[in-house]
């Protein structure tokens, strides 16, 4: 099942994001800074269901060609 490129780029951006925020949490943690801590946190769970949605749209539509 071939995958088109536009929904592997989409995907590899949001897993990209996922790194950068992750990494912004855990340094503004270290530094005591919370209230950013919990505003990379957030930004890193609303990128799962976007990352669901990309994938799933994409999966419709590579089955949908495959008919």
């Amino acid at each position: 099942m071939m995958r088109s490129y536009r929904g592997v780029l989409l995907l590899c951006a949001v897993l990209m994001l996922n790194i950068i925020f992750t990494q912004r949490a855990i340094h503004h943690y270290y530094y005591e800074n919370y209230e950013q801590t919990i505003m990379f946190a957030i930004a890193n769970v609303i990128m799962v269901p976007i990352a669901c949605l990309i994938y799933k749209q994409e999966r419709f539509v590579t089955s949908k060609e495959k008919k």
